[in-house]
């Protein structure tokens, strides 16, 4: 089979995923963002303070991870602070994780790199992790690209000085991004543990070894240097363990450890939509039969063992891990949290279904009827990444036994693994699609232009009054640059603030904000109605679309 499935897959994949970009972008929308971007524009301005919190009030590893905020400082320099430009980095290492896909296996297996990256950049959370600040679709580029490394630089005719010592700026760029590259450890253990046994691919390891060393002494050292401290992160780490340990699995939540570390995965796994890679690897285990097809590399053996392997470990890890060296306290079961897993197990997926469209047959037919199986357990919209895909490899397994079906369409035949590909493709669109036409929940340009436009400029003095959602992190909307005469307030200060002529007050209103459901859960106690309640003698001062901005001239405190 010719390259053009892959490059016609990648294509798509990068046109669907900056389309979901532009239209889901929801602005600053966690902790986590905005202080990326903080610490983005305090690097840019060289206000960044290197050492810890000096009163040790914060307990969070963010300030750490130079590898998320540091490119946004450049972006900011380069665009300007905004939410774009602060986006645009883990938009750029989404696509690079495809782009590397591509490279890898475009050529070598075109079926397996279009379905791979077919089931990496269009699961849900994939996209939806590509436009937010979060450094969980950047930890997952340096995953790959350094798996990648390690399978590539350890082959026969390479220059493996060069690849072992990129393996190890990539593993540290990766640790520089989030700890969470210790998943990957037990592997590289295993494979360093197994090349060392049969004298293999020594050269490589010597220099990966050698630089790894350097790189972490001279990381330790620098933070021996500002924190007296060289393993500073690894006890921050242990530090915010235990200012969470309320809600970890020991301390506050025990009696859910059983089901945490035995079946509670695997309706976690189905519920995120994870259940098809997970089936679709299972295909790839076991040797191949049959004959592939015309153009196609027979020898993937190793490259499809290496993958399923990483991803058994790291899963592995996921499961029964944990995020404590102190104590044992498992991960928690949230969707950003499997990025590490997501390459592998993608790659795995990917040589799963290039091996079903090739033979056809009872493997193709049982993990059809896996999928249907979910699909019917589920009975959510999640499952439609089950259904598609299930009803397509039951024909397919069915194929082999009906002397009617299509030549272009039997098993190995270019036309049937486009075909698949296209289900596939189809069928991981469809909920990221839902949401592209959805309305956007937190109005968050409007907002920013009507700041800007309306309460901006040396001149402008007062209080503005905004609600709990936007109060901590307003300053992003000025670029972090607000005006020295304005003060923000919370909408329940309105007793007391005093309002002059020389010290005006105005109030915010956000409609989409006060209506998201996830934050009347939890944070937004007040609808806009009570909100205009608490300020009757007030005067409309502008509007975009679901934000209003009022002057108040009175207060009425009742």
């Amino acid at each position: 089979m010719s390259d053009s499935l892959p490059r016609w897959t990648l294509l798509f994949v990068v046109l669907f995923t900056g389309t979901y970009f532009l239209l889901t972008h929801e602005g600053i929308y966690g902790v986590d963002d905005y202080y990326y971007a903080r610490h983005a524009y305090q690097l840019l301005h060289g206000t960044l303070q290197l050492g810890p919190d000096p009163q040790e009030l914060l307990h969070d590893p963010l300030h750490e991870r130079w590898l998320i905020f540091g490119p946004v400082a450049g972006f900011f320099a380069l665009f300007g602070v905004n939410i774009i430009s602060a986006t645009l980095w883990p938009l750029l290492a989404t696509l690079g994780c495809a782009g590397l896909i591509y490279v890898l296996y475009g050529r070598r297996e075109p079926v397996a790199a279009a379905a791979a990256m077919l089931l990496l950049g269009l699961h849900y959370f994939t996209l939806n992790l590509s436009n937010y600040l979060y450094p969980d679709n950047i930890l997952m580029f340096w995953c790959l690209a350094g798996a990648a490394a390690l399978l590539r630089g350890r082959e026969p005719g390479r220059r493996a000085g060069w690849w072992g010592l990129g393996f190890a700026l990539l593993s540290f760029a990766a640790l520089l991004s989030k700890e969470t590259i210790a998943y990957y450890l037990p592997f590289y253990l295993v494979v360093l543990a197994l090349d060392a046994v049969r004298r293999r691919h020594g050269r490589f390891w010597a220099v990966a070894l050698g630089a790894g060393a350097l790189l972490l002494a001279a990381y330790g050292a620098f933070y021996y240097a500002v924190t007296d401290d060289a393993l500073y992160r690894v006890h921050l780490i242990e530090q915010t363990n235990m200012f969470l340990s309320e809600g970890n699995y020991l301390a506050g939540n025990r009696a859910a450890l059983l089901g945490r570390i035995t079946w509670q995965p695997l309706g976690f796994f189905a519920g995120i939509g994870l259940g098809l890679m997970l089936t679709l690897a299972a295909a790839a285990l076991g040797r191949p039969a049959g004959t592939p097809a015309p153009g196609e590399d027979t020898n993937e053996a190793p490259d499809r063992r290496f993958w399923l392997a990483l991803a058994a470990s790291t899963l592995a890890f996921y499961w029964l891990g944990s995020t404590s060296l102190s104590s044992y306290n498992p991960i928690t079961l949230l969707p950003r949290m499997t990025t590490p897993l997501l390459p592998p197990l993608a790659l795995a997926a990917g040589f799963g279904l290039q091996r079903l469209v090739r033979q056809a047959g009872l493997r193709a037919l049982v993990v059809g009827l896996l999928l249907l199986l979910l699909t019917a357990w589920l009975r959510t919209a999640v499952a439609v990444a089950y259904l598609l895909p299930g009803l397509a490899l039951l024909a397919v397994g069915l194929s082999r036994w009906l002397p009617r079906w299509p030549t272009a369409l039997r098993a190995g035949r270019p036309a049937l693994a486009a075909v698949v590909v296209a289900v596939l493709a189809l069928a991981l669109a469809v909920r990221p699609a839902y949401f592209m036409r959805k309305p956007p929940v937190s109005a968050h340009a409007a907002q920013v232009r009507v700041l800007r436009q309306q309460l901006a400029g040396p001149t402008v003095r007062g209080t503005v009054l905004v609600d709990d959602f936007l109060f901590p992190n307003y300053d992003f909307s000025y670029g972090f640059q607000v005006p020295k005469g304005l003060r923000f307030r919370r909408y329940f200060a309105r007793d007391s603030i005093r309002i002059s002529p020389a010290q005006p007050a105005w109030l915010l209103l956000n409609r989409a904000t006060l209506a998201n459901d996830e934050l009347t859960r939890k944070l937004i106690r007040y609808s806009p109605d009570s909100v205009l309640s608490w300020y009757p003698n007030r005067r409309l001062v502008a509007q975009d679309g679901l934000v209003e901005l009022y002057e108040v001239k009175s207060v009425n405190s009742e």
